[in-house]
């Protein structure tokens, strides 16, 4: 009688390696995350609230940098300011100050 191939094992093993690799590397992603964040958060309300062009435009300012077209933008409810964010990763906000321009909230 031959042995079969058992695939659930290989696609155990599989996830297995999968799950070191983002073990591995989650807090390095996290902190470049955190950077890209903050980064389009701030040039996005210098965009938005200093030069008064739309989100859309402010985006384009982007195209080309790594990493950045993860970076999900958005104004903020009290419209003083962009939120910055990578889904899971990280999350920032520049808000306009009155005589510095836009600063980093956190």
């Amino acid at each position: 009688m031959t042995k079969r191939f058992d695939w659930r094992l290989a696609a155990c093993a599989g996830l297995f390696i999968l799950f070191l690799f983002c073990w591995w590397n989650w807090e390095r992603w996290q902190h470049r995350a955190w950077i890209a964040a903050g980064f389009g958060a701030r040039v996005a309300c210098s965009c938005r609230l200093v030069e008064g062009r739309p989100l859309e435009g402010c985006r384009k300012d982007f195209t080309g940098l790594e990493g950045m077209n993860l970076v999900h933008l958005a104004d903020r409810s009290d419209g003083k300011g962009v939120d910055g964010s990578v889904p899971l990763l990280a999350h920032r906000s520049a808000r306009l100050v009155a005589g510095f321009g836009c600063v980093m909230d956190r």
